[in-house]
């Protein structure tokens, strides 16, 4: 998600796990954290944290599981409910019941018998609009997928490759969540056919491609319409200077999807007792109200609280599409084939 702070703590330029006082947490680009609350982390605990950033979800996820003999770090954070049933079935995690689990709440729990993963955080997956083209163009916003694919937002979307990218892959489930299995693919033929833009990470489609971000609008995108989260605009006016009163994107909601981020002990960690101790703090009330002005995610445990530019700007979806992990499991990756075939070629 939406995330700008650099690795905190160790910097010792390896791996550090083979240093019984250094953690290292494998995670996406985006984990972000604040150094105090690290730093508390560090105090309470005796461990150093190393974090390891490796790429966009999907990717990090990829090669920790071509890594998973030879570790690079001891926990990983990011793996979420579109690709967990992958880290799981290739055997990345081991079982860690984390302390103070009974505070998650329970529509985030999963893998309870075994307790391989701890769930860490929840967010939406959505189409984001530049409010300021679709005021100057005296269009409205589309509003759910239906719209995406009508003639007035032709050549508006760009989305991410769903085979290398957790948002990109997040969108397409939405895609099959609403249209079921015998109706997405020809929802994408629509939407191909109406110049949706495919690009490899979320950072690309979103500071790059999106005419509506910060980022976007300093490298000239052309793309008013974009797959990202719908805690993405809050993020925009936090990150602003001077903040404006308004969020200057808007969240097409009948577009989410409900994406978990999962964290977990690899199976070759070294410091197993360093991981222990992180994956216990990453659920603490102190780190779960960390996240949201850092990750813009939303906790996942019982009594930790949102900031008000959450709720004011970036709500979460009152019905957003959701799928069972299992049936995830089952189809995602002839899913995700078939829309290769469909999409990029």
């Amino acid at each position: 998600m939406v995330g700008t702070l650099a690795a905190c703590g160790s910097s010792d330029g390896g791996q550090g796990s083979g240093d019984s006082k250094t953690v290292t947490l494998v995670s996406h680009d985006s984990w972000a954290a604040s150094k105090d609350v690290i730093a508390a982390f560090e105090k309470q605990s005796g461990y150093k944290v190393n974090v390891l950033k490796d790429g966009d979800a999907g990717q990090a996820v990829n090669k920790a599981i071509l890594t998973k003999d030879n570790p690079q770090g001891d926990v990983f954070f990011g793996v979420d409910n579109t690709l967990l049933s992958r880290a799981l079935d290739n055997g990345l995690f081991q079982s860690y019941e984390a302390k103070g689990s009974g505070r998650i709440k329970a529509a985030y729990r999963v893998d309870q018998d075994k307790h391989r993963v701890t769930p860490i955080d929840t967010g939406d997956i959505c189409v984001n609009y530049d409010k300021k083209y679709f005021a100057d163009h005296k269009l409205q916003p589309p509003r759910s997928f239906d719209d995406l694919v009508k003639p007035q937002y032709k050549n508006l979307l760009v989305t991410e490759n769903a085979s290398a990218s957790s948002p990109g892959l997040g969108f397409l489930l939405g895609t099959a969540a609403a249209y079921g299995d015998g109706g997405w693919e020809g929802y994408w033929k629509k939407l191909k056919a109406n110049g949706v833009k495919v690009v490899d990470g979320w950072e690309q489609a979103y500071n790059e491609e999106f005419s509506g971000s910060a980022g976007g609008k300093k490298a000239k995108g052309d793309r008013p319409l974009v797959v990202s989260y719908a805690s993405s605009p809050p993020a925009e006016v936090v990150y602003a200077d001077p903040k404006p009163s308004t969020a200057p994107t808007g969240v097409a909601e009948g577009t989410c999807f409900r994406q978990v981020e999962y964290a977990g002990l690899l199976g070759n960690a070294r410091n197993t007792k360093g991981s222990k101790a992180l994956l216990d703090f990453l659920i603490s009330k102190r780190f779960q109200e960390d996240m949201p002005l850092n990750m813009f995610v939303y906790p996942v445990t019982e009594g930790a609280q949102v900031p008000p530019e959450f709720v004011k700007y970036g709500p979460q979806a009152k019905d957003p599409e959701t799928m069972d992990p299992a049936k995830i499991a089952d189809h995602r990756d002839q899913w995700v084939k078939s829309w290769t075939s469909l999409v990029l070629k």
